[in-house]
C-alpha cells in the first residue's frame, strides 16, 4: 500500500500533460483536410509579409530563430505562395557585343520570353547571312557590276601603256613583261636587229667590239627616261587600282547593307527596343566592314601555321546572344534559395579560356549569371553563415543592396588574371533579399556592421513554441494530415496525433507551449511510419510512435549508458540509500547535440573554523564556469542574511562536485550547495535517496531550472537500476511543476508509490524535506526553536565565531607575553 503524500509532493496528474484521444474528432488523419497555413509564427510571418509588401530602399529582411525551428522551409513556402499571387515575372536579360568598344558588353532587357526569341531571331539572322551573302557576291548582278569596274580599269590600263608602247618604239625600244619570281614588271629594251636585246648583253657586244660604244650610251640614257616613264605610269596605275578596289568594297558594302537591311527591319519592327535598334545597326556596319568573314577561305587556317596564326575560334561568335537571364518558365517572382553561396554563385563570373597561343581571353559570351542576377525582381534567400565565410561574399551583397546596381566581375583577390578587361553594363537590381540567421549573429552583426541596419531594415523573428489551445492542436493534426499526403506516408491514428502531441509538448519545455521545430518532428513522422511498416500495418498509432522515440534515443545514448554503468559499478560513487552528512545529490544535465540526459553527481561541503568563507572549489580549480561563480556568491548572501545578522560570518567552508573533472557550469546546483553546507554546520544527515536541482537567490527562495524533466528521469534511472525502495524521489523548484512532461514509465512508478516528485518554494522547505526535521522560524526573541535546523546552524556558527575570537584573543596574549620577556631580557 502506497504511503500517504507529503504536503509538498507533485499530484501524478500534474506530472504529465496528457491529451486524451476521444477528445480529437477524427478517428485517423484521412478525415482530415491538410493544413495549408504556417502555423504558430504569427509574429514572424506579419513582419516577413511588411518586408515582402513595402518596395523601398534598405528594406531587406533577416530571418532569425533557433536551428531546427523550421526557418529556411517557412520562408521557402511563404516565398512561393507570394510569388504565385504576384504573378509579375521579371525581364529577361541578356548581353551582347558592343561593336564600338568591345570591352564594354551592352546590356539588353525584354520581356519574359522574348530572351530566347530574340537570341534565336540573331542566331537565325547570322545565319541567313552567311548563307546569303556569298551568294550575292556570286549573283550575275555582282559580277556584272565587277566586271564593268575591272573593264574600266583594264581599259584604262591599256590607255596608258598604249601610248607608251608608240614613243617606245619610237626611240628605238620594245616594251615586255618581264618575270620575277610570282610578279610580271612591263620593262624596255633596246631593238639591235630587229630583236629586244638586255643591255647587258649590248654591254658585252660592246666590249667585243660588235656594237659602238656611243650609239651604246644613248641608248642607255635613252632606257633611263623610258623607265622614269614606266615607273610613273605604275603609280598612277596603282592609285587607280586602290581607287577601283576601294570602288568595289564600297559597292560590296552597299549591297551587303541593303541586303542585310531588309533582313534586319522586321527584327526592328518585331522588338521596337532602342538599344536592339542601335545594336543590330552596329551589328551590319561591323559585318559590313569585315566582309571577308563570309568568304571560305577566310574560315581556313593558314597553311602551315595552323595553330598561331589561324583565326581564333567562330568569325560570327561576336555577333551572338548571351542570354544571361531566361524566365520563359516562371508564373510569378524567382524564388531563389542559394544552399551554397559562394562568391561565383552568388554574383556570377567572367569565364576565361586559353587561346591557342597560350593567351588568356574572354568576351561578353563569357560572362555568366549568379544567384542575385536570377533573382532580381523577386526573391533570394541564403544563410548568414554560410555566406559570411566565404570570401568577399558580405561585402558584395552589401555594395549590391546598398547601390542597386550589380556590375559582374571575376572574384579574383591574388590579382592572378588581370587580363579580363570586360566591364558590363551593370545591372539596376530589384531583388528582396531573404538572410537567415540565429539570434546571436543577428546581434552580433548589427553590433558591429554599421552597414546592415541599413540595408537589412525588417526583422522577421521566429518562435519555437505556439500556444497550446483547442485550435492549435487541430492545427497541430493538419499539418501531421499534410506531411504524411507530400511524404507518401500511412495515416496517423488519434492517438498516434495525441503522442506526437505530447511529444511536441515535452519538446517545447512547457506545458503550455507546443513546440514547432518541424524538421525534428517531420523525422519523427518518417521514422513512426517505418515502424508501422515493420509491423504490416496499414495505420499508424501510438506504440509507432513511442518506437521512434525510443529509437532515437538508442540511437544516441551510449554516452548515458556507459555513465549508468559507472554508477552501477560504483566506479562513480553515488548514492540512492540511507543518510549522511555534508552530502547531496545534485542533478546535472549532459547535452551531447542530438540527445540530452540527466544524471546524479555527488556534492559535499566541509565546514571548519576559519575566516575563508565558502571555497568554490571547482574554481579553483579552474572548472567552474561564470554562471556557476555567480550562483556560489549568492550562496554567501544568502547566508550572511540569514545567520549573521547579530555575529561576524566566520567560517571556513568548502564545496565540491565530487568526480567531476569536465568543468561545471549553471546555478541550477546552488540550493543543493545551501543544503549540503547547513548538513555540515548542524550535522543532521541529508537522505540521500533524495536527488536535488534548483537555483536560490539572496533571499531563500528555490527558482526554477532547465532541464527539469531529463534531471529527474536521470534519478529514476540510476534508482530502478540500483533498485527502487519507495523512498526515493526528487526535489525541485515549485515554479518547474509546469515544465514537467515525464516519461509515462517515472509517471506510473510515481502512480504507484514507488518514486517520489517534490516541490518546495524556498530552502526551509527542503531542507525539512531532505532531514526529516523542521527548519524552524525566528521568534519574537529573535531566536529559532529548539533543535531546529535553524536553530542548529545558527548555534555552530556562534561557536565558530566565539572560538574563533577565543583563539585569536589567545594568540595576542601569548605573543604579548613573549614580546615582553624578550624586552626584560635585553634590559
Amino acid at each position: 500500500m502506497p504511503k500517504k503524500k507529503l504536503n509538498n509532493e507533485v499530484p501524478v496528474e500534474k506530472l504529465r500533460w496528457r491529451l486524451n484521444p476521444a477528445t480529437l474528432k477524427f478517428k485517423t488523419t484521412d478525415d482530415l483536410k491538410p493544413l495549408k497555413e504556417i502555423i504558430g509564427q504569427k509574429r514572424g510571418i506579419d513582419a516577413f509579409r511588411f518586408g515582402t509588401g513595402i518596395h523601398k530602399n534598405g528594406y531587406n529582411i533577416f530571418v532569425t530563430g533557433i536551428s531546427g525551428s523550421g526557418r529556411m522551409s517557412t520562408v521557402g513556402r511563404l516565398l512561393k505562395e507570394m510569388s504565385r499571387e504576384n504573378g509579375q515575372v521579371p525581364d529577361d536579360l541578356c548581353y551582347v557585343n558592343n561593336f564600338k568598344n568591345i570591352e564594354a558588353p551592352i546590356l539588353i532587357k525584354l520581356k519574359a520570353g522574348m530572351g530566347k526569341s530574340f537570341k534565336k531571331d540573331i542566331h537565325v539572322l547570322v545565319e541567313a547571312l552567311k548563307k546569303e551573302v556569298p551568294q550575292l557576291f556570286e549573283s550575275q548582278e555582282y559580277l556584272a557590276k565587277k566586271k564593268g569596274i575591272m573593264e574600266e580599269y583594264e581599259k584604262k590600263g591599256k590607255g596608258f601603256f598604249k601610248d607608251l608602247d608608240k614613243k617606245v618604239r619610237e626611240d628605238g625600244f620594245a616594251l615586255v613583261d618581264i618575270q620575277m619570281g610570282q610578279i610580271k614588271r612591263p620593262e624596255v629594251l633596246p631593238l639591235v636587229d630587229g630583236n629586244p636585246t638586255s643591255m647587258e648583253q649590248l654591254e658585252e657586244m660592246v666590249e667585243k667590239g660588235r656594237f659602238p660604244k656611243d650609239e651604246f650610251a644613248g641608248l642607255k640614257e635613252k632606257q633611263a627616261k623610258l623607265r622614269e616613264q614606266i615607273d610613273n605610269i605604275l603609280l598612277e596605275l596603282r592609285d587607280l587600282q586602290k581607287e577601283i578596289q576601294q570602288h568595289a568594297e564600297e559597292m560590296d558594302r552597299l549591297m551587303f547593307i541593303k541586303m542585310a537591311t531588309d533582313l534586319v527591319d522586321p527584327l526592328k519592327a518585331k522588338y521596337k527596343n532602342e538599344k536592339i535598334d542601335s545594336y543590330l545597326d552596329d551589328m551590319v556596319e561591323e559585318m559590313g566592314e569585315n566582309l571577308q568573314i563570309f568568304t571560305s577561305q577566310s574560315q581556313q587556317a593558314i597553311a602551315g601555321l595552323p595553330f598561331i596564326m589561324g583565326p581564333q575560334g567562330d568569325s560570327f561568335q561576336p555577333y551572338q546572344v548571351n542570354q544571361l537571364v531566361d524566365n520563359e518558365e516562371l508564373k510569378g517572382p524567382p524564388v531563389i534559395i542559394e544552399s551554397y553561396p559562394t562568391y561565383r554563385n552568388l554574383f556570377g563570373s567572367i569565364e576565361r579560356v586559353v587561346d591557342r597561343s597560350g593567351f588568356w581571353r574572354t568576351d561578353f559570351s563569357k560572362i555568366r549569371a549568379g544567384s542575385l542576377v536570377r533573382a532580381n525582381g523577386g526573391y533570394l534567400v541564403l544563410n548568414l553563415l554560410d555566406a559570411a565565410m566565404e570570401p568577399g561574399v558580405w561585402p558584395a551583397l552589401k555594395r549590391a543592396l546598398k547601390t542597386e546596381k550589380m556590375e559582374i566581375q571575376t572574384y579574383d583577390p591574388f590579382y592572378l588574371f588581370t587580363t579580363t578587361g570586360l566591364k558590363p553594363e551593370p545591372i539596376d537590381m530589384d531583388a528582396k533579399v531573404v538572410v537567415v540567421a540565429n539570434p546571436r549573429l543577428y546581434h552580433l552583426i548589427m553590433a558591429y556592421d554599421e552597414d546592415a541596419p541599413k540595408i537589412f531594415k525588417v526583422r522577421a523573428d521566429f518562435d519555437d513554441a505556439m500556444d497550446k489551445n483547442e485550435e492549435s492542436i487541430l492545427q497541430f493534426a493538419g499539418f501531421v494530415k499534410r506531411e504524411a499526403e507530400e511524404e507518401g506516408l500511412k495515416p496517423f491514428d488519434r492517438t498516434a496525433v495525441a503522442g506526437l502531441v505530447e511529444q511536441a509538448i515535452r519538446m517545447a519545455g512547457r506545458q503550455e507551449k507546443i513546440s514547432i521545430s518541424f524538421p525534428i518532428i517531420k523525422d519523427l513522422l518518417r521514422e513512426a511510419d517505418y515502424w508501422a511498416g515493420r509491423d504490416r500495418k496499414n495505420i499508424i498509432t501510438d506504440k509507432h510512435i513511442d518506437q521512434a522515440i525510443d529509437s532515437r534515443i538508442n540511437r544516441s545514448n551510449m554516452v548515458e549508458e556507459h555513465i549508468q554503468e559507472m554508477i552501477n559499478r560504483g566506479t562513480l560513487m553515488i548514492d540512492v540509500e540511507g543518510e549522511a552528512v555534508g552530502q547531496v545529490n545534485g542533478l546535472a544535465v549532459y547535452s551531447l547535440g542530438d540527445h540530452m540526459f540527466g544524471k546524479p553527481s555527488r556534492i559535499t561541503a566541509s565546514t571548519s573554523m576559519g575566516r575563508a568563507g565558502i571555497i568554490n572549489i571547482e574554481r579553483e580549480a579552474d572548472l567552474s564556469g561564470n554562471t556557476h561563480n555567480k550562483g556560489v556568491l549568492i550562496l554567501s548572501g544568502y547566508l550572511r542574511k540569514k545567520y549573521a545578522q547579530d555575529k561576524p560570518l566566520t567560517m571556513s567552508a568548502s564545496i565540491a562536485f565530487e568526480q567531476s573533472y569536465g568543468g561545471v557550469d549553471g546555478d541550477s546546483a546552488s540550493s543543493t550547495e545551501i543544503y549540503a553546507l547547513l548538513s555540515s554546520l548542524s550535522g543532521v544527515p541529508i537522505k540521500q535517496y533524495i536527488a536535488v536541482t534548483g537555483s536560490v537567490n539572496q533571499n531563500g527562495e528555490v527558482q526554477a531550472i532547465g532541464g527539469v524533466n531529463q534531471k529527474i528521469e536521470g534519478f529514476y534511472d540510476c534508482c530502478i537500476k540500483i533498485g527502487l525502495t519507495g523512498k526515493q524521489g526528487v526535489m525541485i523548484p515549485e515554479s518547474n511543476i509546469k515544465d514537467l512532461m515525464l516519461r509515462k514509465d517515472v509517471v506510473e512508478a510515481v502512480k504507484k508509490g514507488q518514486f517520489h516528485i517534490y516541490s518546495i518554494k524556498n530552502v526551509d522547505q527542503g531542507i525539512e524535506i531532505l532531514t526529516g526535521k523542521r527548519a524552524g522560524e525566528l521568534n519574537k526573541d529573535g531566536a529559532y526553536p529548539k533543535d531546529s535546523i535553524n536553530a542548529l546552524v545558527n548555534g555552530k556558527l556562534k561557536s565558530l565565531a566565539e572560538g574563533l575570537k577565543k583563539f585569536g584573543g589567545e594568540n595576542r596574549k601569548n605573543e604579548g607575553e613573549k614580546g615582553g620577556r624578550k624586552t626584560k631580557v635585553k634590559k
